[in-house]
């Protein structure tokens, strides 16, 4: 299905992927009429002039309804959410996003509305297929037996369990894209809700400035990751929405590392190389993730591609302009 030319709201359009996605959109020819965000719009990471740009809280059903007026498309970001730090202190707090994505559910319903996105994650994934930084990378079939990230995850997998029976009892056609870990330029890079990208550049440009050459790495370095960058991500999503796959899909790189070497990346781009203190009582999540991209290439011809140095380069650059011009990251 080409989606150039239908009319779109993009939920959560204040946060980092929300303001990537609404002028992606834009961009391919997609009518994006409002993007929502519960930040006020002076908050948001990015504005995108031309678009009815509104702050409501859509765990509000009635918001939720403004929200889906007169729209055909809706691509549901909006969550409480942030990196590991945040997401294992505030449970509770990421549990309530189950409200904004069961009362979108109903307002785009109720309103007619024909295809229905949805921004998962792989912390729906069963945590006992992640002691192992080796790990055998995570295809979708792996979330089930369900035993997912306490908190964040459990509301994940929940609401695409929502999405899944709206589409058999009410006919809304749903999207599901798990992401994982998305990182680039225009996002949170400090105050808490940052991810490990984010902040280790953060963190190396921070002790280059100081003269302090050390770094704080939270657990020991050698739990394992792949990082998506953000372009890749809101390419991925339209491909995904545009698609006839009505199951939970992957959307992630499948470049594995370790942190340490996400962390020697950093310090090449830098050009400086920091003693390592190693912090292995902080939040560090599991021991290994990846994602398995068979099914992403079978059903579209086409997984993120963009490597992971190029990414951070991109990424770290940004950080280092914010910081000289004092911004706060946040």
């Amino acid at each position: 299905m080409n989606l150039k030319g239908e009319t779109a709201v993009v939920c959560g359009a204040g946060g980092f992927i929300g303001g990537h996605l609404v002028k992606s959109l834009m961009a391919n020819g997609v009518k994006v009429v409002r993007a929502v965000d519960v930040k006020p719009v002076e908050d948001w990471y990015l504005v995108t002039e031309g678009v009815e740009n509104l702050s409501l809280d859509l765990k509000d059903k009635a918001n939720c309804m403004v929200a889906a007026e007169g729209v055909a498309l809706v691509y549901q970001l909006a969550a409480d959410m942030g990196g590991m730090g945040f997401i294992e202190n505030n449970k509770a707090l990421c549990m309530l996003s189950v409200l904004t994505n069961t009362h979108m559910l109903m307002a785009a319903q109720e309103k007619g509305v024909r295809r229905f996105f949805y921004s998962s994650s792989a912390c729906v994934y069963n945590g006992e297929k992640q002691t192992n930084p080796n790990v055998v990378a995570l295809k979708e079939s792996d979330a089930y037996p369900a035993l997912p990230e306490d908190g964040y995850g459990w509301e994940k997998l929940f609401s695409e369990r929502m999405c899944r029976h709206f589409e058999e009892d009410y006919g809304l056609v749903c999207r599901m894209a798990r992401y994982h870990n998305v990182y680039g330029p225009h996002g949170t890079w400090a105050g808490g809700r940052e991810k490990a990208p984010a902040a280790i550049c953060r963190k190396v440009i921070e002790a280059k400035n100081s003269g302090v050459h050390e770094i704080n790495i939270w657990g020991d370095g050698k739990q394992t990751r792949s990082f998506m960058y953000i372009d890749d991500c809101v390419q991925g999503t339209q491909m995904i929405m545009e698609s006839e796959i009505d199951e939970p899909i992957n959307l992630g790189s499948s470049e594995l590392v370790t942190i340490n070497q996400l962390v020697d990346i950093v310090e090449d781009i830098a050009g400086i190389k920091l003693k390592r203190m190693y912090d292995l009582n902080a939040p560090k999540g599991v021991n290994g993730r990846n994602s398995d991209n068979t099914m992403i290439q079978e059903k579209l011809g086409w997984e993120p591609s963009i490597r992971l140095r190029d990414g951070m380069e991109r990424t770290y650059r940004w950080i280092e302009r914010e910081i000289a011009t004092g911004a706060k990251g946040k």
